[in-house]
């Protein structure tokens, strides 16, 4: 692998570079799941549940199959072989470990129980409709209360523990001791799951809207029964998937399964409706937080005890207590979590999983303290700073958190912040400011990457990884500019094909942290190739050279001791040679298999600064302002970091005023899945956005230094909102999202 600690980029690494993929997704070129039309194909559409608990007493489609075009309806008694995914296996991470129609039992509103085929959507739609259900219900659970007691079956797990918790709460002179809970949330992205399935003795090919195409291929090799090599995937573009497309889900098989019954095409897409049902949410969770600090502000005690809920069948641990052990110093801290079951469909990442949620009741608990002890909240975070990862007693790779929240206050113009409530005032508006800490874990996984420098003078790199809207395809381009000089426009880059070398999935912002340093590899062997063939080539201005006297600068091969100026355009020589290309293999381990990596604690850090405007004569309240500031490792493409970061804040802003999606507990359904009813942010919420980054590059994730970011953008936001409500109104809100009706209580007036 290319040398870690002396590299020092060009200046492609850094640039603001439009996205190369962006002219064919805005003129339409782009081709995503869905838009796949083979001939023969037919269409599928699911038949779902109207209870929430209970069997299947009997199915009748008679009057369906009967109806035009209908040429196959799948259930638990014609299905065919679905396999679970073996325990302990290294076959990849499935969504839901029961198959779909495997059985006849019922655990949440919109399961799948059957499947239409038919020539056209439309009739497939109304075939749908005729088939007949017959049920046996039982009672359901979907409370919002999450305080279901331990089980042997669902005990209490300690996470993180050090020092005498307890002891040191009920000595510490200043307490906070609160609950905060975070609604079940579900993903809403533009594109909504597909699949398109075709069958071809032995083989699948599947064209899936999938974050992570080698896991998919793995999984729907397990779930079908077959060898791994007779599963293919494409994902070539994602309208993305904010972690609700990491996984597969049950309604993939299906369409693998019918394609493989019809031996014809089969698309299934799944509707906005379903979408709130059957492809995942990010969970409910309820979360105890108990702080005790000395009455200077030494933080001396954190209990942080949580809850989520998970459905039956599935234990979807949200892990909220992530970043709780590391984030601030304190000699005792405990962190505990237990899961309650519900009869919802399958919880799942959703962007920030764990951190967000956790860091929403943590930094919420963090402001209601500093408050409580009258200090500055950055004051009292950046006195509570760490050096050392306490949990485990390792120093952390590149941590400048103190300096987030200095640069954020500065950029943020903190110093001019009144600390009486409802004391920021203009006209009728009062102002709030809040602010909030930001954590996410660095990562580096596995990957496998090739280049191939082409006697066109073009040069081509792919791996099976994909992007799913966050720049990916860039940022392959861009590594291999900088390692061979060839310019972005003159690169071909291939994503999103289970067939390349095997690369990362895109999920836990590690994509980008794992592909860099296995391009890199790729490209530099690629140049090893291209110098000896300009060595060992007849006729070549550098036949007889030795290696270690040339180098590769700019696309030219030339003399090491002579500017690139003087060499010869690789693509020359190749031709030469009467070589195509010049070909290499780059590979990049898992940050725990790196001897560099051993005994330091990776992670990302931000600060997060939010002012609301609050106008109590016509109970209107809106985020207004949003000053970000980022310690993320080294940017490669500064322009679709800070896009992420933008999108993140946005995002945020739902989470933190809009989104909730509600179970009534008559049924079990949930009852605003629509665009309608599920509030998601628009434009006209959208506040004035400041993404700043520091740019430290960190010596051990990877060559370049840089660390995923698609995560932390989000995860102080919604502290740093409700934070600011309570400046501009005196009201703690505790309870996402904010509600006008919690704020109509405020003594505060215009």
């Amino acid at each position: 692998m290319p040398d870690t600690t002396t590299y020092t980029p060009s200046a492609i690494i850094g640039a603001d570079l439009p996205r190369i993929d962006g002219p064919l997704k805005t003129t339409g070129v782009a081709e995503y799941a869905a838009d796949y039309h083979f001939p023969g194909m037919v269409h599928a559409v699911p038949v779902t549940s109207t209870i929430a608990s209970g069997t299947v007493r009997s199915i009748d489609s008679s009057a369906a199959e009967k109806m035009p075009g209908v040429l196959l309806i799948l259930h638990h008694g014609n299905i065919g072989p679905l396999f679970r995914m073996a325990p302990g296996g290294r076959g990849g991470r499935t969504s839901e470990a029961r198959p779909p129609l495997t059985d006849t039992t019922i655990g949440y509103w919109g399961q799948y129980v059957a499947l239409v085929v038919a020539e056209t959507l439309e009739q497939a739609t109304a075939a749908a409709l005729a088939v007949k259900v017959d049920y046996e219900a039982n009672p359901i659970n979907v409370s919002r209360k999450l305080d279901d007691p331990q089980t042997d079956a669902l005990p209490l797990h300690t996470e993180s523990k050090r020092g005498d918790v307890e002891a040191a709460f009920t000595s510490a002179t200043v307490k906070i001791d609160e609950v905060y809970v975070t609604p079940a949330e579900t993903h809403n992205p533009m594109e909504m799951h597909a699949t398109v399935a075709i069958w071809e003795d032995p083989n699948f090919l599947l064209y899936e809207t999938s974050q992570g195409v080698v896991n998919h291929q793995h999984v729907m090799a397990e779930t079908l029964g077959v060898p791994r090599e007779n599963v293919h995937v494409i994902t070539r573009f994602l309208g993305s998937g904010f972690g609700g497309k990491l996984f597969p889900w049950p309604h993939s098989a299906l369409a693998a399964a019918a394609s493989r019954q019809l031996k014809r095409p089969v698309k299934l897409s799944v509707n906005r409706k379903q979408m709130f049902t059957s492809v995942g949410h990010r969970p409910r969770t309820q979360q105890h937080m108990k702080l005790g600090a000395t009455a200077d502000g030494k933080l001396v005690s954190l209990h942080h005890d949580y809850r989520n809920h998970t459905n039956f069948g599935d234990d979807i641990r949200e892990n909220c207590g992530e970043a709780t052990p590391f984030l601030y110093s304190t000699p005792n801290l405990l962190v505990t979590s237990a899961l309650v079951r519900r009869n919802v469909g399958t919880p799942t990442p959703m962007r920030g999983p764990g951190a967000v949620p956790g860091l929403f009741a943590l930094e919420s608990a963090v402001d209601e303290l500093a408050i409580k002890l009258n200090m500055d909240p950055v004051q009292f975070r950046i006195q509570n700073d760490t050096a050392i990862d306490e949990s485990t007693g390792n120093p952390f790779s590149s941590r400048h958190y103190k300096e987030c929240l200095q640069i954020g206050a500065e950029k943020f113009g903190w110093t001019k912040r009144t600390s009486a409530v409802g004391s920021m005032r203009k006209g009728d508006i009062i102002y709030g400011w809040g602010v909030a800490g930001a954590s996410w874990g660095a990562f580096r996984g596995p990957c496998q990457a090739t280049v191939s420098l082409l006697d066109d003078g073009t040069a081509r790199v792919s791996c099976a990884t994909q992007d799913v809207g966050t720049g990916t395809y860039t940022v392959f381009a861009q590594v291999v500019s900088d390692r061979t000089g060839i310019p972005v426009d003159r690169i071909r880059v291939i994503l999103g094909d289970s067939s390349l070398v095997p690369g990362p999935t895109s999920g836990g912002s590690t994509a980008t942290a794992t592909v860099v340093p296995a391009i890199a590899d790729a490209a530099d062997n690629a140049i090893k190739v291209a110098i000896t063939t300009a060595i060992a080539a007849p006729g070549s201005p550098f036949h007889g050279k030795t290696p270690d006297s040339l180098a590769f600068t700019e696309g030219k091969v030339h003399i090491k001791t002579q500017p690139a100026s003087s060499g010869v355009p690789y693509h020359q020589l190749l031709r030469q040679a009467k070589v195509a290309a010049a070909n290499g293999e780059g590979n990049s381990g898992p940050i725990n298999s790196d001897p560099k990596a051993k005994g330091f604690s990776t992670h990302s850090f931000g600060a997060q600064f939010v002012e609301i405007e609050w106008d109590p004569g016509i109970a209107r309240l809106r985020v207004s302002r949003v000053v970000s500031v980022i310690d993320g490792g080294r940017m490669i493409n500064r322009k679709t970091a800070e896009n992420q970061i933008a999108g993140a804040v946005v995002m945020g802003v739902g989470m933190g005023l809009l989104e909730e999606t509600i179970y009534t507990p008559k049924t079990g359904q949930p009852i605003n899945c629509n665009f309608a009813d599920y509030m998601v942010p628009t434009h006209a919420d959208s506040p004035k956005i400041d993404v700043h980054f520091l740019d430290f590059p960190d010596p051990v994730l990877n060559l370049y230094g840089a660390r995923g970011i698609g995560e932390i953008g989000l995860a102080g936001i919604a502290p740093a909102i409700t934070a600011a409500v309570y400046h501009a109104t005196g009201i703690r809100i505790r309870e996402l999202p904010v509600r006008i009706e919690n704020l109509l209580s405020s003594t505060i007036s215009a």
